[in-house]
């Protein structure tokens, strides 16, 4: 089943520029059935989004800043969102936004069984990042629309592994161990799952790589073995951690 999606956005913290890939990656993830934003439509900052809100069927909900210094914007985004939970006719929520604001809310809705996406900007403040199921963040977003998938996986092992830290190789690693058998193989979808509930914002596309496992080749550091699948005529593919010397 397909599941239904609310996409909140905070049109004061996320530039128009990355709308078309916002909402192609969301729908990767369900059916956006509800498409808001939220801002204060009377200033000439959100511009911009004007003409792009026809384009995506977004609803802009107009939220005037009352006092200066505090953001009316997030408290129409969180009250729309309890609504919405409380209505039944979402699966689940898409937050975009980069303000730790609502991490509180990430961490309600999730409470309440809801499957929460994050997208932000690779400044978003961590605890927004953790509070969420998975985060994306949007620079990977534009960056892919400019590379045919081709061509990105064609990114040299060296670029790629240089932005890979000893903290990112470890997390993998310790992923793998946890999800082996008495061998030491683990499959790689479990490996991804696990490392998604792990570190939210975990993505291969951050490295340069549109899958793990190129991702994983490029490291040197696992083994890779591709097995037969008895349901189907995509091979299942195992990793395993080196043996040390």
């Amino acid at each position: 089943m397909n599941s239904n999606l609310a996409v909140l956005i905070d049109g004061d913290n996320i530039p128009s520029a990355y709308v078309k890939e916002m909402m192609e990656e969301v729908a990767k993830y369900g059916n956006p059935t509800i498409k808001r934003i939220y801002g204060d439509w009377t200033k000439p900052r959100l511009s911009k989004w004007k003409n792009l809100l026809l384009e995506n069927a977004i609803t802009p909900i107009q939220q005037y800043g009352y006092t200066t210094g505090k953001n009316a914007t997030d408290s129409a985004m969180i009250i729309d969102a309890m609504d919405i939970l409380y209505s039944g006719k979402v699966h689940g929520f898409c937050l975009v936004s980069s303000d730790s604001d609502f991490t509180r809310l990430a961490t309600r809705l999730r409470e309440a069984g809801m499957q929460v996406i994050g997208i932000g900007e690779k400044k978003t403040p961590n605890p927004f990042i953790v509070a969420c199921d998975k985060f994306i963040y949007i620079e990977i977003l534009k960056n892919q629309s400019k590379e045919a998938e081709s061509e990105s996986e064609k990114t040299t092992a060296k670029d790629s592994v240089d932005k890979v830290t000893f903290k990112e190789i470890k997390l993998i690693a310790t992923t793998i161990d946890d999800t082996s058998d008495d061998d030491g193989w683990a499959f790689l979808g479990d490996v991804g799952s696990l490392l998604q509930k792990k570190q939210p914002n975990f993505d291969p596309r951050n490295y340069g790589f549109q899958k793990l496992t190129p991702l994983i080749k490029s490291l040197g550091k696992f083994d890779i073995e591709q097995r037969e699948n008895p349901k189907s005529r995509h091979k299942l593919i195992y990793v395993k951690n080196k043996k040390r010397g």
